[in-house]
């Protein structure tokens, strides 16, 4: 199985505006808590227990409990010897083992980032891939499910519970086990949270992540979008959902900006899954750019409401005309939607060796009208005085 995962999983980004971040889980591999039983799952399971001990908050080791009939490679490759005879699974070797993995032709694959394995498709369609694990953890889920909280509501909470957990291959900066321990995340059921937000609690998230890419510029994800989703969680938790409308939006970004600010002087905010994991922990955020955020964010907060003045899609909004505006996000909402439908018809048509059938009807009909929009949106920008290099120019700056 694979999940999409970051803005993308979240609908909160365009089709090209980042990289699409893609987990592939695999359904033959079980970990499991200390203290939870492996009888109940088939012969063919591979069941592995976690080792939380001696690892920081949020991490663990894997140690083999059964080897299952049904094996792949790439997991039985990466076991090594912990030191008493007892098999370890390794992060390290299990992202190696996969980055050899052979990719279709015109699929570029780049340097291994941390856990994920960077790939270009087309030249334009950037993708991370992380391949990662089941993780049975019902006494961390309970124990999320049962903080005193205004939000989600009990349904929603039960829900997310039920997505239960993964493991990635990746370990703590600096850890004496870095190499074989893995992390727990929660993406299944962070995406449910993120939908689950309202209306006022979703802008605030995407004026965050504004003013990150706008303003802060991190070089090496030293603030990400995924530490701003947790400072918005923990406000959606903390406030009754009343005091989240539209006339309170300013309010609240100043309350996430002070939020962010105070993680950038403490270096500490928990994580919102597990509280005593800090994300901060591991930011590699140096004396330097502590300073200079911290000393940008205060101004902005002196701002007021003129801060949202510092984000060009907002100055855009303001001053662009509303009918042409308006008209062109139309478009680009259109070609999204055509270019969405296309990609899920051509996994239909796709043959094992990943050739899909250009032959097909709707194909066909899909990839025409996402031209004859593309072709209404040149023919209006030579109108208006615009210079048009070409369709395809066109076609990715309308989904970036």
């Amino acid at each position: 199985m694979y999940i999409i995962t970051g803005s993308k999983g979240e609908g909160l980004s365009n089709f090209l505006e980042s990289d699409v971040d893609i987990m592939y889980v695999n359904n033959r591999v079980f970990c499991l808590e200390d203290d939870v039983k492996s009888s109940a799952f088939p012969g063919e399971i591979t069941v592995l227990r976690s080792l939380s001990r001696r690892s920081y908050h949020g991490h663990c080791r894997l140690l083999l409990e059964r080897r299952g009939t049904t094996i792949i490679r790439q997991v039985d490759d990466a076991f090594c010897d912990d030191g008493y005879g007892r098999e370890l699974l390794s992060s390290d070797l299990f992202v190696n083992n996969w980055s050899k993995v052979k990719n279709w032709e015109g699929i570029v694959q780049h340097e291994r980032a941390g856990p994920s394995i960077p790939t270009t498709e087309l030249g334009n369609l950037h993708r991370d891939k992380v391949h990662a694990l089941h993780y049975y953890c019902p006494n961390i889920l309970s124990t999320w499910a049962a903080r005193p909280r205004h939000w989600p509501p009990t349904e929603v909470v039960k829900y997310v519970v039920s997505l239960g957990a993964f493991l990635t291959p990746v370990g703590l900066k600096g850890s004496e086990y870095q190499h074989v321990e893995w992390r727990v995340c929660f993406n299944a059921g962070e995406i449910e949270l993120i939908s689950n937000l309202n209306d006022t609690q979703t802008k605030l998230y995407v004026l965050l992540k504004m003013i990150k890419n706008d303003v802060l510029h991190p070089r090496k994800k030293e603030v990400s979008s995924y530490t701003l989703k947790n400072i918005v969680l923990w406000m959606a938790e903390n406030n009754p959902q009343a005091s989240f409308h539209k006339k309170s939006i300013l309010q609240w970004l100043h309350e996430a900006l002070d939020a962010l600010r105070v993680a950038l002087i403490t270096l500490e905010l928990p994580y919102y899954m597990i509280p005593e994991r800090n994300l901060m922990a591991t930011s590699g955020l140096d004396e330097e750019q502590q300073r200079t955020w911290i000393s940008t964010i205060t101004d902005m907060l002196n701002e007021g409401p003129r801060v949202i003045l510092r984000l060009p899609k907002i100055r855009q909004c303001i001053v662009a005309h509303p009918e042409p505006f308006r008209w062109y996000n139309g478009r680009r909402i259109e070609v999204e939607m055509l270019t969405l439908m296309g990609q899920n018809r051509n996994e239909i048509c796709t043959d094992e060796n990943g050739e899909v059938d250009d032959t097909d009807a709707i194909v066909q009909a899909l990839n025409r009208l996402i031209h004859e929009v593309i072709m209404d949106v040149c023919d209006r920008m030579i109108m208006e005085g615009s210079r048009v290099i070409n369709t395809q120019a066109i076609f990715d700056r309308i989904l970036m």
